[in-house]
């Protein structure tokens, strides 16, 4: 990623405002300045006087070169706290070129507004509301998000989820993942940039494992990888035993719908899904004769590039593996709208960290 220009972000940020505050109706702008408040030596950024609705209404902005939840966190709590002591009337806000929902729910938790360069925008005071969301996100924070769900890195979120309550050492998470260190320490850092995880004497733990799903399968990629469609003549019990016998010449993950059948059975689809690697599609070609076709296939093997989604995977029957609970999620949440329920109802039954 290129890096952010935190002074061209704090230049434009007047015109931002006076853009997205134009568009309001009832609203007139008296002023827009970079001007001290006095607290102490603490100063914000921009100042804005205006009236809405014949109410007087001043904002008091704090601009960030990130949208990160931590860093809109430190902003809102430093708001906050220096507002404190002015007996002034201002609406503490935190802008930044981007606010992703979990940056906007930490400005809504830590009551003050939030705009953002992309138009999404919270003011509230004294009986005015003005609230703004714009569906998507720009591709540069796509871009940014997928970067940190590329498979080495997934290693290590996986080792997290499955054990959310632990804290971690990063060389025996490193370990774990079988990643570097150097790569275990960067994914933790950028976590805990956004507020999923805290770093405590004890060493890494998730504290907000959920909001790290929702991210993962909102910007997941499917394993990348060679794709088989096939066709096999057997299905049901006959198919599965053939299967687990040819999982003892290589690796064979049921996964996606097959999968959840076992983990947690509440979709039926009928293809057939597998993850394996190249002993094991060998193996499994000659054990369930499969024929590659263009169309009428009955079963998607995939040969990931990279074995994670294999490494992870959990005995569901004896020889016969699935994918974890948190890859089949990944998977079924990009499968379409019946692989979205199953996934609701697996992760209501196997990922459900409330209880």
């Amino acid at each position: 990623m290129k890096p952010v220009n935190s002074v061209n972000i704090e230049r434009s940020a007047p015109q931002v405002i006076e853009d997205f505050l134009t568009g309001v109706p009832n609203l007139q702008i008296n002023s827009i300045e970079r001007e001290s408040i006095d607290s102490g030596r603490w100063s914000a950024d921009i100042k804005v006087k205006a009236q809405f609705a014949g109410k007087p209404l001043n904002l008091v902005i704090e601009v960030k070169a990130s949208g990160q939840p931590q860093m809109v966190r430190n902003a809102a709590e430093t708001l906050q706290r220096h507002l404190q002591n002015v007996q002034k009337d201002y609406v503490p806000v935190v802008m930044a070129p981007y606010l992703s929902p979990q940056a906007r729910a930490v400005c809504r938790e830590e009551n003050v507004g939030y705009l953002d360069y992309f138009g999404n925008a919270l003011i509230t005071s004294d009986g005015i509301y003005i609230e703004r969301s714009v569906p998507g996100r720009p591709e540069s924070e796509r871009r940014s998000l997928r970067s940190m769900y590329k498979p080495k890195a997934a290693r290590v979120l996986r080792c997290l989820l499955h054990h959310p309550g632990r804290h971690w050492r990063i060389s025996d998470l490193a370990e774990a993942a079988k990643v570097s260190a150097g790569l275990a320490s960067n994914v933790g850092a950028r976590i805990r940039e956004f507020g999923w995880a805290e770093l405590t004497d004890d060493g890494l733990v998730l504290v907000s494992p959920d909001d790290l799903l929702d991210s993962w399968a909102e910007n997941y990629q499917p394993p990348k990888g060679e794709v088989y469609h096939c066709y096999t003549p057997y299905h049901g019990r006959q198919l599965t035993d053939r299967v687990r016998a040819a999982a003892g010449h290589g690796q064979v993950v049921l996964a996606s719908f097959s999968a959840a059948e076992w983990l947690a059975p509440f979709v039926r689809h009928p293809n057939n899904y597998i993850y394996a690697d190249e002993p094991g599609f060998v193996s499994l070609t000659e054990a369930i004769n499969l024929k590659p076709v263009s169309k009428g296939g009955n079963i998607v093997v995939v040969l990931p590039d990279e074995d994670g989604v294999l490494d992870d995977a959990i005995q569901v029957s004896e020889g016969l593996r699935a994918t974890s609970a948190v890859q089949t999620y990944l998977d079924l949440s990009n499968s379409g709208d019946r692989g979205k329920e199953g996934a609701q109802f697996l992760r209501s039954k196997l990922i459900d960290w409330r209880t």
